[in-house]
């Protein structure tokens, strides 16, 4: 992707000349200050300022991310789905447009209350039902193609972080202990830096918050100086990103529900440990996914989720990466079967154009003459505007309009004319523009995460089983000469090979359903993979 980093350059230089270190914006009585840095040459909604920023980071060309992880208790669903792909694409895209490293840790929350209580219900111990889901979690996220942040870090095996965290809080003089064990974030003791990223100033919640909990029967425990105990879910957050990461963050990002007070007592934690006044420079926050025609978002504890395995049963990891980039990573986001279709829908005709395209570079697919200028003018216009799009706030949906304006142009120059219409030369063609636009397509959706012809095992599979039907064919549609027939008539076919033409348009039928398209073109064939059908049970 060498080519996306030129033209990066040349719109970060742009940015650089008009930027202004220590620029500062108001945010429930804390200013936030713009950090000094490497320009990424983007601009991304910050949760804590509740506007665009230019995203800035400290060390050139890398980023250190942090997210939350799953509470491990139960099946993972599309609503985690969903924001962990959005968030893979960010990732993705800021990677190899804008040339930035991502270095990215992920907790794994493997004791809550939830988890104790599913044990107690499978009569197992809770590390049994943690490590159960935990694995099921990681199969999920590679069957969606996510790629592994470079660690994953469990709760359970940082407890004594944990509690070290803790009792440095203590110290600065921001919690406390009780005569019971339980240890307590004094929020009265930050003043009104308490409340960045709740609603209106009547509804933030003053109430100090866990972080240590005293045991109770049959719960497990850990030695600390409070007595025996678990964290609170707030604080393993707090420490393991300090663990790996330190006093400073790039990014943090997660779910909507998130923000308050999860990833608010974050921050209050985070600052008064390393006595700072900005620990992470920037919150990214992705919008719930909800049903179609309902207005609460997908959970577990509703009971209106669908598990990525049974979803996955219908649709491809592709088709739902295509749903997610039809919407603002920040967006809610509806689920339904029309939705899907949608994406399907789109995928399906950037294959069938980047089939046809290679078949007309091949010869296969005759056409009149192509507007070469009128493409080569789309195809840099069209690399401006995804460049253009991915630069503001990640947006994929406008980005992928501009995909899709373009193979629309494509398609428009690609008329399949008669053999009998063609020129004993050929005509004039243009193969090269549908080079380099196919070539361009492909890179940027492999950048989200999509390949846009299946899988490359599959396509090689195809390509030679189709070669080999296509010579029986011409084999089977060889006609007889006059001294063979011995009639005047016009030449007909061998009637001994005509069941080997019926076995050829047998092959092809029984191949559609299964989504692999054999499309004869007079006496050559081409081919493409389309997406999934759906099973009716039919």
């Amino acid at each position: 992707m060498w080519r996306f980093r030129v033209e990066t350059k040349l719109l970060r230089g742009l940015l650089n000349t008009f930027r202004t270190n220590g620029t500062c914006c108001h945010v429930s009585g804390k200013k936030w200050v713009k950090p000094s840095g490497f320009d990424t040459g983007l601009k991304t909604y910050n949760s804590l300022t509740k506007q665009k920023e230019p995203l800035v980071l400290a060390r050139e060309g890398v980023a250190t991310w942090y997210s939350c992880g799953p509470t491990v208790y139960d099946h993972a669903h599309l609503g985690h789905a969903c924001s962990y792909v959005r968030f893979d694409i960010l990732q993705r895209i800021l990677s190899s447009f804008f040339g930035v490293t991502i270095v990215h840790a992920m907790v794994i929350t493997d004791i809550d209350d939830k988890i104790i209580r599913r044990s107690w219900e499978e009569n197992v111990s809770p590390a049994v039902i943690a490590r159960m889901y935990e694995d099921e979690f990681k199969k999920d996220m590679l069957s969606l193609k996510v790629i592994p942040p470079a660690v994953y870090l469990r709760v359970t095996e940082n407890v004594h972080h944990i509690v070290l965290f803790i009792d440095r809080i203590i110290r600065n003089g921001h919690a406390y202990a009780t005569k019971e064990g339980d240890v307590y974030f004094d929020i009265q003791s930050i003043g009104d830096r308490y409340g960045r990223f709740a609603g209106a100033v009547d509804k933030r919640d003053q109430r100090d918050f866990a972080l240590w909990k005293q045991s109770k029967p049959q719960e497990p425990f850990w030695e600390s100086p409070w007595g025996r105990g678990r964290p609170g879910w707030h604080i393993e957050c707090s420490t393991v990103a300090s663990c790996v990461f330190g006093s400073q963050l790039d990014i943090h990002s997660g779910g909507i529900d998130l923000a308050f007070p999860h990833h608010e007592n974050e921050v209050a934690q985070s600052e008064a440990y390393h006595q700072c006044d900005q620990w992470a420079n920037y919150f990214l926050h992705s919008g719930h996914l909800h049903l179609k025609g309902s207005a609460e978002k997908m959970s577990k504890s509703l009971k209106n989720y669908i598990t990525i395995k049974d979803f996955l049963e219908s649709y491809s990891a592709d088709e739902f990466r295509m749903f997610c980039l039809l919407t603002k990573y920040r967006s809610a986001i509806d689920y339904s079967d029309s939705s899907m279709s949608e994406a399907r829908s789109s995928l399906g005709t950037i294959s069938t154009f980047i089939h046809d395209a290679q078949a007309y570079m091949k010869g296969q697919l005759q056409c009149s003459a192509v507007q070469e200028d009128l493409l080569w003018e789309r195809f840099a216009e069209t690399k401006s505007a995804v460049l253009k799009a991915l630069s503001d706030d990640f947006d994929t949906p406008r980005a992928v309009s501009a995909l899709m304006n373009l193979v629309y142009h494509g398609n428009c120059q690609l008329h399949p004319v008669s053999m009998v219409t063609v020129s004993p030369d050929g005509g004039v063609r243009s193969p090269a523009v549908f080079g380099a636009i196919i070539t361009y397509i492909r890179e940027v959706l492999e950048v989200f995460g999509i390949d846009p012809l299946g899988s490359g095992s599959l396509q090689a599979v195809v390509e030679q089983l189709t070669h080999f039907r296509s010579e029986v064919r011409a084999f089977a549609l060889t006609r007889q000469d006059d001294s063979t027939t011995g009639s005047s008539k016009k030449p007909g076919l061998y009637p001994d090979r005509i069941p080997l033409l019926k076995a050829c348009d047998s092959l092809r039928n029984d191949l559609a359903p299964l989504g692999v398209l054999i499309k004869d073109r007079g006496a050559t064939s081409t081919w493409e993979i389309k997406a999934e059908t759906v099973d009716d049970g039919s």
